[in-house]
């Protein structure tokens, strides 16, 4: 029995050991898996996470940026639709059998339905930061064309997320800021984020007073914006100099900006001037509204300068000849001729007189050769079936050289009917003309053989010409260009310009209705809307009358008054 116990106690102990070891190995391993999975979560919260890539859905892009950053879920503006007023119902069908069917009798003790003419909102949801954007189709959210912030700051972090989801927005046209709270810095950071949205055309930001006034790089060589609004942005003579500096310089011009809102800021005629300076050179913006300022008669003149005609400087001057000098003549380069002396052909010379040198004879030889091709060409184009079109053209532009005179000039005192680089002796109208449509073709919808022919170009899209080589006049030592006729609206309204500031835009206007009779260019057909309102003008003011007058007959839509069999004036409006 002894024995026996003996060998019980031996084997249970060795099976408790057992135990204890597969235990122990157990912990281990536990213990091991533990670290393991401590070290991998170490590790992760180490690594950075994978950078996310838009996929142009503006409400999912924006959201998930906003988290990555750190944002909470509650402190996310969330993206709405903008909200809109709601349509008119339509008129009811006469025709139906029963357009107003008996109302039933209603029970007042039953509550009345909501109205559907609005949405009910918690309180203070209106003042709780949001995005509204616009689509094209609300059910696909890759169509955002529009986006609204309106009342919250725009922080740095903010500009990082819009840097990221809105260049991947393909139809975004418009982006509009309100009162967000705009730094030098972010304000920048937006500006460089513009140009990379493919189709953005539209930029309101407005309510964003900054005082140090960089509104200029919203307007630079690379911008693609073609409507822009800084209004209520207590922008000050400081900020007009930068905007109108890069307007235009002598060497640089904005090519894309049509429309510019200045309106309801705080700059002078100084800001005026400097505006006006940009314009100059720029034969591009349409529509300018500097309504609500402090331009006095002193700005409004310099406005009048730059809509008749204006000196040029010495610095324009300098680059008018560079710019001629680069055009050059066609045979340059070539080895046919050496190139012509600046002195002998310069336009920017009235002055001297052409000596009768080997110069002279082989202009003549050019214009007999240039002659000779010109009448070959012509007999070409009216073998093949020239237009009438330009037949018209030529004949307009041959009997306007003669009658091409500016206002306060001599007949001979035009250099534009000078001999030219090329050697021709083509008028003021016919050079502008043959350098606007230059590379235009004018087929008709068929040719000979029946076949289509393509489309022809449409007659407004004019090559944009760089004012300094416009025909030129010299007057008192000076030479005089005319002004700017690209822009068609002006809006002056609720300023301080008086009586003299009046004559001189009626001066201008009438400067520029007299060169369109005389030059008439298809791309620059001068002012057509001026708005003067709430300024110190008397209303009997003459000098008003005859602008309102002039401006009358500028509207595109005015419709002369045509005189009855009976002589009775009747009206064809409508």
């Amino acid at each position: 029995m002894s024995e026996a116990g003996d060998a019980k106690g031996v084997f249970a102990s060795a099976a408790k050991k057992v135990k204890m070891g597969k235990r122990v190995e157990k912990a281990l391993k536990e213990k091991a898996a533990a670290s393991s999975s401590q070290e991998a979560t170490e590790e992760d919260a180490n690594k950075a996470p994978e950078p996310y890539t838009c996929i142009g859905h503006f409400d999912a892009d924006f959201t998930e940026l906003c988290r990555r950053a750190g944002l909470p879920p509650t402190e996310i503006p969330p993206v709405v639709l903008r909200a809109k007023r709601p349509g008119t119902p339509p008129p009811p069908d006469p025709k139906a059998k029963d357009p107003t069917p008996p109302e039933e009798p209603v029970d007042v003790a039953e509550e009345e339905p909501k109205p559907k003419t609005y949405v009910t909102k918690e309180k203070y949801s209106y003042f709780k930061p949001n995005i509204q954007v616009e689509m094209e189709h609300e059910e696909k959210p890759a169509t955002v064309t529009e986006i609204y912030i309106r009342g919250w700051k725009i922080d740095d972090m903010m500009v990082d997320i819009f840097r990221n989801c809105f260049p991947t927005i393909e139809k975004l046209n418009t982006i509009n800021l309100w009162n967000v709270g705009l730094t030098d810095k972010t304000l920048r950071d937006l500006a460089a984020i513009f140009p990379q949205c493919p189709n953005l055309k539209n930029v309101s930001i407005e309510g964003n007073p900054i005082a140090e006034e960089p509104w200029a790089c919203l307007i630079g060589d690379d911008s693609l914006i073609v409507n822009l609004s800084l209004r209520h942005n207590e922008i000050t003579d400081r900020g007009a100099s930068g905007i109108g500096a890069a307007l235009s310089t002598v060497t640089t011009c904005n090519k894309n900006l049509i429309s510019l809102n200045l309106s309801h800021n705080k700059f002078s005629d100084v800001g005026a001037e400097a505006v006006v300076k940009g314009l100059r050179m720029n034969r591009v913006l349409l529509c300018l509204s500097l309504a609500s300022n402090k331009i006095t008669d002193k700005g409004a003149v310099k406005f009048g300068e730059l809509l008749s005609r204006f000196p040029l400087t010495h610095e324009e001057v300098v680059e008018r000849r560079k710019l001629l000098s680069d055009k050059g003549s066609p045979d340059r380069g070539t080895g046919k001729s050496p190139p012509p002396s600046r002195r002998a052909e310069s336009k920017d010379r009235p002055g001297s007189v052409r000596s009768g040198s080997h110069l002279d004879k082989g202009d003549k030889k050019r214009d007999k050769s240039s002659k000779k091709k010109d009448s070959k060409k012509d007999k070409d184009e009216g073998a093949k079936g020239g237009t009438k079109k330009d037949d018209k053209w030529k004949k307009g532009s041959h009997s306007m050289g003669a009658k091409a005179v500016m206002a306060g000039g001599s007949r001979s005192s035009i250099v534009g009917l000078n001999t030219s680089r090329h050697g021709s002796r083509a008028s003021l109208v016919a050079e502008t003309v043959n350098k606007t449509t230059k590379g235009k073709k004018t087929t008709s919808s068929k040719d000979k053989k029946g076949g289509a022919a393509p489309e022809s170009e449409s007659p407004d899209m004019v090559e944009a010409i760089n004012p300094l080589l416009d025909s030129v006049e010299s007057i008192d030592g000076q030479l005089w260009i005319p002004g700017n006729r690209s822009i068609i609206n002006l809006n002056l309204s609720r300023n301080e310009i008086g009586e003299a500031g009046l004559k001189s835009l009626l001066l201008a206007l009438q400067y520029q209705i007299t060169l369109a009779n005389l030059a008439p260019h298809p791309a620059l057909k001068g002012l057509m809307r001026l708005s003067l309102g709430r300024n110190p003008i008397r209303a009997d003011s003459e000098a008003y009358q005859k602008l309102q007058d002039l401006l009358l007959t500028r509207d595109p839509f005015y419709k002369p008054q045509a005189k009855s069999p009976d002589g009775e004036v009747q009206s064809l409006v409508g």
